[in-house]
């Protein structure tokens, strides 16, 4: 998502000093739209006033942020750094706090929207931390998204952005389990989206995700892996909090298996084909 993202600034007219775990990326994007492609995240932030993270996990950005040739050896003070990522909220503010300590400002800006939104610039974003930050980062946060949340203090965005993703991957779950039991009960599965849709189980995400199951195309917009991820972070959490999650909890390990069975890179709605395989049927289009 990153790549697209950083594509959005620059064709807003941005100057745009980009850095990329796989060099081969920001080169290609320095070439096609003349970002400057930096060798390390430190030469990145030496060139910003405003920088923007996008990375997998948390230990990702931690250590982009704020680990060896990383933001924090190479940012003024007075720069922006927002970590558009989706990560541990407990780590985000302590990515905060040794940012802080050299005179720059923070935010968690989680964001959703999959890859077609990064695409579009057309995202939604969470955002944590001091507003007055984030009221001076919105301006470029505007030529990648479309839809804004403040959400309030440091890692609050974060929760945000987890709290949607736990009732997503759950409704997906529920999703897989009925469309799997009226399939195989011979309810054909077009005509049980028809019913979905026109009922109060009517969901966005169904509605989007259903025909491509339909078709068995599972080409990732989101990640089986990620999603678990998010759910796993979800869950711990919860643990901080002192908050039972017992669904989430069941969902986590129905994504585990998908990904045991090498469902892991593809879409997140490949995960139906745990419960299909079981059930001996395929939800598909007659």
């Amino acid at each position: 998502m990153g790549y697209p993202m950083a594509r959005n600034l620059l064709k807003a007219g941005h100057q745009v000093a980009v850095w990329s775990n796989t060099a081969s990326k920001a080169k290609q994007l320095a070439d096609e739209e003349k970002a400057t492609a930096c060798d390390s995240p430190k030469q990145v932030a030496e060139q910003a006033d405003c920088i923007f993270a996008c990375v997998g996990d948390t230990s990702m950005s931690v250590e982009v942020l704020t680990g060896a040739g990383g933001v924090i050896e190479g940012a003024k003070p007075g720069t922006i750094v927002a970590d558009a990522s989706t990560i541990a909220p407990a780590a985000s503010r302590e990515i905060g706090k040794k940012l802080a300590g050299k005179g720059i400002h923070f935010l968690d800006a989680p964001c959703t929207g999959s890859t077609p939104g990064a695409t579009g610039g057309t995202l939604t974003f969470m955002i944590g931390g001091d507003k007055d930050v984030y009221e001076k980062t919105k301006p470029y946060l505007e030529n990648m998204g479309k839809q804004f949340f403040y959400c309030g203090a440091s890692g609050l965005g974060l929760h945000a952005k987890l709290t949607q993703n736990l009732i997503l991957s759950n409704i997906l779950q529920a999703f897989n389990e009925g469309m799997v039991l009226s399939t195989k009960a011979g309810v054909d599965p077009e005509l049980m989206l028809d019913v979905l849709n026109n009922s109060a189980a009517k969901s966005g995400l169904i509605s989007y995700k259903a025909p491509f199951v339909f078709k068995r195309d599972f080409t990732t917009n989101f990640s089986t892996k990620w999603m678990h991820k998010d759910v796993g972070l979800a869950l711990e959490s919860a643990k901080d909090l002192d908050i039972p999650l017992p669904l989430t909890g069941m969902t986590q390990q129905m994504f585990r298996a998908a990904i045991a069975e090498g469902y892991g890179e593809l879409d997140m709605c490949s995960t139906i084909q745990v419960l299909e395989h079981w059930a001996g049927v395929e939800v598909r289009r007659k």
